[in-house]
């Protein structure tokens, strides 16, 4: 009964003004966010774009692959990582973000950090994304809901230097919903408006590999969380996750190779974009931008089918 008295509550809660809020953007077709890593430590890039010069130009050669959004980020999240200073996260992503905005790019700032997001918007960002929800830090939010921006939020248990120790569910599907219907509402209290919000459901964070299985088998429920009475738009971020090498493992059990898992990912987000996903996040643009016209050209034939 408190879990239905909970649901009733946030169904009243009343929604922001939505203002100057800048919404979520929306295309015809799955969107495709290029990933651009400004870090030594990533688990498939590593390295490669840590200087601003090299960031850049990658940013730029996935936006001429098709890229919808680029997403920077300055601090690894790969199994085991340890937090950078907020200092090293700040020089590593100004200067690409302030390039990628100059040259016109759809910036969005991958931060855990109310402040690294405060100024990569004034750098030129337009979108946060968050893998902590919110829940690494209780600024983020008032941010958000002052820059009116829209707002990435991702199921997530804790920092990755424990990436699999809260990995227990009863039911993954249910759990993962209830917790993001939680911060989704504690956004909201803190002036969010519901139009600015995507939801993620964090494969790999907190989640062994049946677990993200399950999640992206249920991907038409990700978006409609309890007590909230809008289905909100579902970014999915697979691209060269482990779980992807695992599948693909050698007879005598080696992984995959994160760069030779790129295809499992392009098949990953043709059947994202065909159940619905509103964005995937990819490492590789070009074959991504392929697989989400097919499946945008799968669902219209599959509406027509039924008229």
């Amino acid at each position: 009964m408190a879990g239905e008295a909970q649901a009733d509550n946030a169904r009243r809660r009343p929604e922001p003004d939505l203002g100057q809020v800048a919404v979520v953007p929306g295309a015809p077709r799955c969107l495709v966010m290029g990933v651009v890593n400004v870090t030594p430590d990533s688990f498939s890039d590593g390295g490669n774009w840590l200087d601003p010069d090299a960031a850049t130009g990658h940013g730029l050669d996935l936006i001429r692959d098709g890229a919808d959004i680029v997403d920077v980020g300055g601090e690894s999240t790969r199994p085991g990582a340890q937090r950078v200073p907020i200092e090293g996260e700040l020089s590593r992503v100004l200067p690409v973000v302030t390039a990628l905005a100059a040259a016109g790019c759809y910036v969005s700032i991958d931060t855990m950090r109310a402040e690294v997001a405060r100024q990569a918007l004034r750098a030129g960002a337009r979108m946060i994304n968050d893998v902590s929800g919110g829940r690494a830090d209780p600024e983020m939010a008032r941010v958000v809901a002052t820059a009116g921006v829209p707002y990435i939020m991702t199921h997530w248990r804790g920092h990755s230097a424990d990436m699999y120790g809260p990995a227990t569910y009863d039911d993954v599907v249910a759990e993962v919903r209830a917790e993001l219907a939680e911060r989704v509402a504690a956004a909201m209290d803190s002036g969010v408006h519901p139009g600015q919000i995507v939801v993620d459901p964090g494969l790999g964070f907190a989640k062994l590999a049946d677990h993200n299985w399950t999640l992206l088998a249920a991907l038409d429920r990700i978006g409609c969380l309890p007590g909230h009475d809008r289905r909100f738009p579902v970014l999915v971020a697979a691209s060269r996750k482990r779980f992807l090498g695992r599948l693909l493992a050698a007879p005598d059990g080696e992984l995959r190779p994160f760069l030779g898992s790129d295809d499992a990912t392009i098949a990953v987000t043709a059947l994202a974009a065909a159940a619905g996903a509103w964005c995937v996040r990819v490492h590789a643009a070009a074959g991504n931008v392929d697989a989400v016209r097919v499946a945008q050209r799968w669902r219209e034939a599959s509406a027509e089918a039924v008229r």
